[in-house]
């Protein structure tokens, strides 16, 4: 026997697929893609791929560096609280950051959003935040993938991934292993917190520590804890690339999951090792609170986060100045964290 639904015959909206919404969330974002339009790149969604000119860019001998990533379980937070304008940056610097630790300067951007029921008002927000850090990494937001999936995601869940394409001229890609020797000095980028990393154990302490997301947060008592933890993932990528193409930068490392101890050693040659003075920078105070709060061993804390330092440069001694004070016009902060030392066979 057959119901009245099917009598009447099923639609795609039967089954939790809404294409209409789907429609009106790209005339939303529309404009937000219009917004990060770049040389190279004349932003139009709505057909089937994007479309990148290398020459428009600049680029003569281009050397093509891709990157993908998430925002992890940050993005619990996110759809715990109900503030969505920020995880976007995050998606965008996770993967804007890593292709710039090659050298490359980020050109475009793509982002898939998965989600059980599609809300446009949610998903604008969290794409008007890709939209944003496509602004801050100068890269195009030239199209993506919105998939509405009931059954794959329960009740306001959605997950997210981001995928960049960059460039380099063929000379300056890095890291340059060949010219990297001891004495070369260490220079380290400030982070805006945990970035996005870490977040499995920072919402593990949160649940030891007993407080709501709702509730002030014990390191910054001006914002929620939920707030405060959302804060976005700094990009690097204005203050960098200038000092990429004049062969300043010998090495970069993105900071991320292995924290410094992990990832410093990822962009030096074998037989060269980092020595680094962790009492060179003052701590954001939101990691002093996870430590304390998880009584956190601090090895474990320098392998699960980046306390305070998102990027990592290798420079030449003879050229720490010169990069330091570019830094500094650029209004990057900058420390001084140690150098390159010659391993102990």
């Amino acid at each position: 026997m057959s119901n009245d639904t099917t009598k009447n015959g099923l639609t795609y909206a039967d089954a939790g697929v809404n294409i209409d919404e789907g429609e009106a969330l790209i005339d939303r974002i529309k404009p937000m893609a219009k917004s990060t339009r770049r040389p190279g790149a004349e932003v139009a969604l709505g057909g089937f791929g994007g479309a990148f000119d290398l020459k428009a860019a600049g680029f003569t001998d281009p050397v093509l560096i891709s990157g993908t990533d998430g925002v992890g379980t940050k993005l619990r937070i996110a759809i715990t609280s109900g503030k969505l304008d920020t995880v976007g940056i995050d998606l965008v610097a996770m993967c804007v950051n890593d292709v710039l630790a090659q050298g490359a300067e980020p050109l475009f951007f793509l982002d898939y959003f998965a989600t059980g029921h599609l809300e446009t008002d949610k998903a604008a927000d969290v794409i008007s935040g890709i939209a944003e850090g496509c602004r801050q990494a100068g890269c195009a937001l030239i199209g993506g993938e919105t998939a509405e999936m009931p059954g794959m995601y329960d009740g306001d869940d959605f997950d997210l991934a981001g995928f960049v394409v960059g460039a380099a001229e063929r000379g300056q890609l890095l890291p340059t292993l060949d010219t990297m020797t001891e004495g070369d000095v260490l220079i380290g980028l400030p982070s805006s917190g945990p970035h996005s990393n870490g977040y499995s154990l920072i919402r593990k302490v949160v649940e030891v520590s007993g407080l709501d997301w709702s509730d002030p947060a014990p390191f910054a008592t001006e914002k929620t804890l939920a707030e405060a933890l959302l804060e976005p993932t700094r990009i690097y990528v204005k203050a960098l690339i200038p000092l990429i193409r004049n062969n300043l930068i010998k090495g970069l490392a993105h900071i991320t999951g292995g924290g410094i101890t992990d990832n410093t050693p990822r962009m030096l040659p074998n037989h060269l090792g980092p020595e680094i003075d962790f009492n060179a920078w003052a701590r954001p105070t939101v990691f002093e609170w996870l430590q304390e709060t998880g009584n956190i061993d601090e090895a474990e804390m320098r392998r699960a986060f980046n306390c305070g330092i998102g990027m990592i440069l290798a420079v030449d001694a003879s050229h720490k100045d010169a990069v330091m004070d570019a830094l500094h016009k650029a209004g990057e902060p900058a420390y001084n964290l140690g150098r390159l030392v010659g391993k102990n066979d």
